[in-house]
């Protein structure tokens, strides 16, 4: 879309979420709350159907990958040792002359306060000097409210995941390599909240943590690292053997998967963007980053005038740093036994023992320097964790797929709007809006219309299959107005299919018609008739 029609579809993306339900302000009575919103009736479904999807293909069709439901507030400590409470910070000024609180690498445009799909140019006057701002919100834990109570909302799901690593493990028969997938609220007191939706302070993430071997247990065990053109091949599935996986192929492998996640639920692969960090956007711990982007309509745009994308999920390899950061604060040992390596480690010859101990030795001392370890002791440590590699013990590696549940619901709710020509009753062209989700995540799967609500016995008939059809999908049962009317505000909130019971379908025009409906396609408006026998499993096979 053109780049001057942007800021008008962004708007009508946001009043269409108002109109039909999908999304409120959140304390709007009251003026409302910046960076907070509400989901209503078909943003609940939506989001609902998001989450239930993503736990869905990650645990439910794996045997690799286990869950979690931990709690928003966890022991500040955690937050410590994670180094979310020095370190977890955005750059603020205050402007002198409008007395207004920025960003201080967004300066040049704020959200505009009426509304919020558009952005603005900020105050040009004089700004304060940048100072760090810690974006966890704090509070207090029991009735005495002094530094001892403080705690902190969560500002992600992952640390949780880490802090539970062992207890996992141990009780749910996993062994490395596996994941452990959480989905749930966290809490970031941004500066500057923008972009509707995208840039909250309350908001949904949906993360595995996919714990891996090192490498140098991996080449113990197989003998070698799956080669660059092995990699090429990680997006198969999983039972091909992995035992040659070092983290390079199982980052490669998650990317892709992730990919193919979103083209399932609806957004082309055209629409977004695959962006590798570069080394000096990488944090400290990470080996790799991967960002994938949507090309949002408020995306920045290219020389070319190509939409850039904005993040969607990042696909980090955070080599073993959070386990242990964690084994150092908390004095717990988050080592796994690997009977594999212990059973190979015997059978290498003697230099290349050699190697793999020096390797992992000289990653560990890495890590311990950066944390500010004296050289001796850090050099010690280094050396322990070298000897137990040799008796199978290893801090497991980690790939991190991170997705935002309210940025996908927002970037499905951009890539379903569309708007097109179709006849009234009257056969007159007229505009159309439609959301062309994808039918696995639709908020409402199928609308039931009986003809006219003023004939009992089709009425009769439609709730019957209205409740034939409820105990496997969310139905809608609509009655009120011209049929044309119904079709227009299923389709504009995106219910893909429609059911129509008319007198064919009592058998008033013939018995061959008796008990069929007219099934009504979302997209093309193609209808056809179908067995009321036959329309459960034929609308089952297309929403899934």
């Amino acid at each position: 879309m053109a780049e001057a029609n942007t800021g008008d579809r962004m708007e009508k993306i946001v009043s269409l979420c108002k109109r039909r339900g999908f999304i409120f302000q959140s304390s709007e009575i009251y003026g409302g709350i910046n960076g907070f919103w509400d989901y209503g009736p078909l943003g609940t479904e939506l989001k609902r159907n998001i989450r239930d999807y993503w736990w869905h293909t990650m645990t439910r069709q794996r045997e690799d990958v286990a869950g979690l439901d931990a709690t928003i507030i966890m022991h500040p400590q955690i937050w410590k040792a994670s180094g979310h409470v020095d370190t977890f910070s955005d750059p603020m000024v205050d402007c002198k002359t409008c007395k207004g609180r920025f960003r201080a690498d967004q300066t040049a445009e704020i959200p505009c306060p009426q509304k919020p799909s558009k952005m603005v140019s900020a105050c040009h006057g004089e700004k304060t000097a940048p100072r760090a701002f810690n974006l966890m919100f704090q509070t207090c834990v029991g009735p005495v409210q002094d530094d001892s109570a403080i705690a902190y909302l969560r500002p992600e799901t992952a640390q949780a995941i880490f802090a539970q690593f062992k207890n996992i493990l141990e009780t749910s028969r996993q062994k490395v390599p596996f994941g452990i997938a959480q989905v749930g609220k966290a809490f970031r007191n941004e500066v500057t909240p923008r972009n509707f939706t995208f840039r909250s302070r309350e908001f949904e993430q949906m993360e595995l943590e996919f714990f891996i071997r090192p490498d140098e247990a991996v080449e113990a065990i197989a003998g070698h690292l799956a080669s660059a053109a092995d990699i090429g091949q990680c997006q198969t599935a999983l039972g091909n053997d992995q035992t040659d996986w070092g983290w390079e192929a199982w980052h490669k492998y998650w990317v892709e998967e992730r990919i193919r996640f979103y083209e399932s639920i609806g957004l082309p692969r055209q629409t977004l963007v695959e962006y590798w960090q570069k080394p000096e956007e990488l944090a400290h711990y990470a080996r790799a980053t991967v960002d994938i982007l949507y090309k949002f309509p408020f995306s920045k745009r290219d020389a070319q005038g190509e939409l850039m994308g904005e993040e969607l999920e990042g696909i980090a390899a955070r080599s073993d740093f959070d386990l242990s950061q964690h084994q150092r604060s908390s004095g717990k040992s988050m080592t796994v036994f690997d009977e594999e390596l212990k059973a190979a480690w015997p059978k290498l010859e003697p230099a290349k023992q050699a190697e793999l101990k020096e390797r992992y030795y000289q990653n560990r001392l890495q890590y311990l320097s950066k944390t500010g370890e004296a050289p001796d002791k850090a050099e010690k440590l280094a050396r322990e964790d070298a000897e137990a590699l040799t008796k199978g013990y290893y801090l497991p590696h980690v790939i991190e797929p991170s997705a935002g549940a309210d940025r996908l619901a927002l970037a499905l709710i951009c890539n379903a709007y569309s708007e097109d020509q179709a006849p009234d009753e009257k056969g007159k062209l007229e505009t159309r809006v439609v959301l062309r989700f994808h039918p696995r995540i639709a908020p409402i799967k199928v609308a039931v219309f009986p003809l006219l609500k003023n004939k009992p016995e089709l009425v009769k008939k439609a709730r019957e299959v209205r409740d034939l059809l409820r105990p496997w999908m969310n139905v809608f049962y609509d009655e009120a107005g011209a049929i044309g009317r119904r079709y227009r505000r299923q389709d504009e909130i995106g219910t893909p299919f429609g059911v129509t019971i008319d007198f064919d379908t009592l058998g008033e025009k013939g018995p061959e018609l008796k008990d069929t409906v007219t099934l009504r396609d979302r997209d093309t408006m193609q209808q056809e008739r179908v067995k009321i026998s036959e329309l459960l499993p034929l609308l089952l096979g297309r929403i899934r």
